[in-house]
């Protein structure tokens, strides 16, 4: 899940693979502003066949969160 998630972000957002650890913060390390969440958000719906709530959007702080988030939608 990690590595289709950096996929999605080096290939979409621009991003530097390098800079993409399952720590680094969406906003403080990656620069990713609320578009680009967006943007992100949509992706991963496309690709995972799942529904983000927007609650749940703001709980998505690192890379890490994303993952876990997309685990539990996938069970």
């Amino acid at each position: 899940m990690f590595e289709t998630l950096k996929n999605i972000l080096v290939e979409e957002l621009q991003l530097n693979p390098d800079d993409i650890k399952p720590e680094s913060e969406l906003v403080n390390d990656l620069g990713i502003n609320s578009i680009e969440l967006a943007d992100l958000v949509m992706l991963c719906e496309d690709k995972f066949g799942i529904e983000i709530e927007d609650d749940d959007i703001h709980k998505f702080l690192t890379i890490n969160d994303v993952v876990e988030y997309l685990e539990a939608k996938k069970q």
